[in-house]
């Protein structure tokens, strides 16, 4: 199959909401596995949710060419992408699905050409995002104020990409994410 679906968002915009609906529904598509150095929350799991590596190993796949893109965000966490994700979910005969920031799906997005889908979601307002994020309950004061910054220069790429879905009722959201998807993977 060799596609690649990407799913970009500022964080908050509900975009692994997304994700985690298409997977569960469609046997044709596989998630892409994040690497990251960030801490690891107590409801995630190592392999399922990321990679979760030390600066030291991430810094040691840098070097070997071990990504096929990574960016530091956050004050010093690294994200990134393996080459060998890809690789293990097209040996299953499957499309990859990534959920990934925007610079970083921009970046995929331009490796695989033709041969990705990439959608942008958005909020329908900044200060839905916010209360999104307050809802979590994952931040900090400071990291929520940093992630909402965040999201309003990321919103500024929306024209950037082939499909902007804006998640305000989010059944119509997944309705219409199942449709794109659906389209491209018979072309």
């Amino acid at each position: 199959m060799n596609k690649a679906i990407i799913f970009c968002a500022p964080s908050g915009s509900g975009k692994t909401t997304i994700v985690k609906h298409l997977l569960s529904i469609d046997e044709r598509l596989s998630f892409s596995v994040s690497a990251c150095t960030r801490a690891q929350r107590a409801n995630e799991i190592h392999g399922k949710d990321y990679y979760f590596l030390s600066q030291e190993v991430f810094q040691q796949k840098i070097q070997a060419g071990e990504f096929l893109e990574y960016e530091e965000v956050y004050g010093g966490n690294f994200y990134g992408t393996l080459k060998s994700e890809i690789d293990r979910i097209w040996a299953e005969g499957k499309a990859v699905v990534f959920d990934v920031d925007v610079e970083g799906g921009l970046n995929i997005k331009q490796y695989f050409g033709d041969q990705a889908l990439a959608v942008f979601v958005k909020p329908p307002s900044v200060e839905a995002l916010e209360q999104r994020l307050r809802y979590r309950s994952t931040e900090t004061e400071e990291t929520l104020r940093m992630r909402v910054s965040k999201a309003v220069h990321e919103l500024q790429y929306e024209s950037k990409f082939e499909h902007v879905l804006t998640n305000n009722d989010l059944d119509k959201a997944l309705l219409e994410a199942e449709v794109l998807v659906n389209q491209f993977l018979a072309q």
